[in-house]
């Protein structure tokens, strides 16, 4: 992907990580423009039109939940990407911001390589247009990416947002054998040393949750020696 002409948006008040993420930036050949505050952002968002904006939720004036909205209703720039940045953990608040429409979310403190590597994962699904189906169907298993829900025949099921987006990148390909690094890359964006120790506790947890039975999954099987796949077929 030739990054050169591509901007990025960096809203944070905090000065050290403005400068931190705009040099990181800088050094993988996008061009940088740095606003500190709501009302900066979205003028620059409407002025400069850049390619994706990377954007901290606690601004002193309006905070990020508020600007995505805005972005989001708003015609002329409602497709920019947005990487949401925050220092809140708690799922919920990802699942909120993925609701506005933010296309992506990061919890500080974070890598600046990370944050490099998501930036480029979400502009490169942002060339390809957009996702469709936004609903993805496995027999009882249901998937509503606009909604963010899952629910297996009536019931509901409570995921956390790493588990959704596990899911989600194993649904989109049912039969697909994923190794775990592939997995991660898929679901995530990007890949980072010892992450790949997590899948299987995350595929513990989703099991335990749709899966009739845990112990003798239906739905996400393992392939011994490789990884995972979604069964598409009973």
């Amino acid at each position: 992907m030739d990054t050169q002409a591509q901007r990025i948006l960096v809203v944070d008040d905090d000065k050290g990580i403005a400068r931190l993420l705009r040099t990181y930036l800088e050094q993988a050949g996008f061009q940088v423009l740095v606003a500190y505050d709501g009302e900066s952002a979205l003028h620059a968002i409407r002025r400069e039109r850049p390619d994706l904006v990377l954007l901290d939720l606690m601004l002193p004036d309006r905070d990020g939940w508020e600007i995505t909205r805005i972005v989001r209703s708003d015609p002329t720039v409602a497709q920019t990407p947005i990487v949401m940045l925050t220092a809140r953990v708690d799922d919920t608040d990802k699942i909120v911001g993925l609701n506005l429409g933010a296309d992506d979310y990061l919890t500080k403190p974070f890598n600046p390589q990370v944050v490099v590597a998501h930036v480029r994962a979400v502009l490169r699904r942002a060339a390809a247009g957009p996702a469709a189906p936004r609903v993805l169907r496995c027999r009882d298993l249901t998937m509503d990416l606009d909604r963010y829900e899952v629910s297996v025949g009536d019931r509901r099921v409570e995921l956390t947002a790493t588990e959704f987006e596990f899911l989600r990148a194993l649904m989109e390909r049912p039969s697909h054998v994923f190794t775990r690094s592939e997995l991660i890359d898929s679901a995530l964006g990007y890949e980072y040393d010892g992450a790949e120790r997590t899948v299987d506790s995350h595929i513990k947890n989703l099991r335990r949750k749709i899966e009739p039975d845990p112990q003798h999954p239906t739905y996400i099987e393992t392939v011994y020696g490789v990884g995972y796949r979604l069964r598409g077929e009973p």
